[in-house]
């Protein structure tokens, strides 16, 4: 009974130290507001921390945009993917992969932000032949809600002179929204669509 019952445990200890570990995944953690939690409702004298953009951009986001026709293109819907690394000091880069109604482009990014001055400045170069500079300052609510506002200097393409004004806002820690307006030939400025853009959140594997 005893020889029987030690068979039997070593059977069982074999077949349990044989199996492969099953990798776990584990739930990815997802970015917080930066807004602090003081234990009670805000209020008026209450200040709006300033934006950390370490904390908010760096990674890769998904985004749609569905943009009319003006002297950039054609109209249709842009799908892609931009990606933000930081750089040293104030700066960072994005590198942005996208389909259009003309095919594929590509847009490489330098981003400075001044934290102390609450600016931002961009300069972008698009591979569908043209360059643009934004420039504007970024405010915020305690509520958690920042709006960076950016407007690009003149810009002639396609024999036509054109600006463009954004707003862009953060509306989450995983989502923001640019809306776009756009002047041409030193016209109004009129609706040049809106894009959403999503933060992917890697999910991690462990034995």
């Amino acid at each position: 009974m005893v020889k029987v019952t030690f068979i039997t445990f070593v059977s069982v200890l074999l077949l349990s130290t044989s199996a492969p570990a099953q990798p776990v995944t584990q739930q990815p953690e997802r970015p917080r507001g930066q807004i602090p939690d003081l234990g009670r409702p805000t209020e008026k004298s209450d200040e709006v921390p300033t934006f950390d953009y370490n904390q908010y951009f760096p990674g890769t986001w998904q985004f749609e945009w569905r943009v009319p026709e003006s002297p950039l293109g054609p109209g249709g819907t842009l799908r892609g993917t931009e990606t933000f690394t930081m750089q040293d000091g104030n700066f960072s880069t994005s590198h942005t992969e996208a389909e259009g109604p003309t095919g594929p482009f590509t847009i490489e990014s330098v981003i400075a932000y001044q934290a102390n001055e609450r600016t931002f400045a961009r300069w972008d170069q698009d591979s569908r032949g043209f360059q643009l500079f934004h420039a504007g300052p970024i405010g915020g609510d305690l509520g958690g809600f920042y709006t960076i506002h950016y407007e690009t200097g003149p810009l002639t393409h396609a024999g036509q002179k054109v600006r463009l004004r954004y707003r862009t806002r953060l509306v989450s820690p995983v989502n923001y929204k640019i809306e776009a307006r756009i002047s041409i030939d030193d016209g109004p400025f009129l609706n040049f669509g809106s894009g959403w853009f999503q933060k992917e959140i890697p999910v991690t594997t462990s034995r």
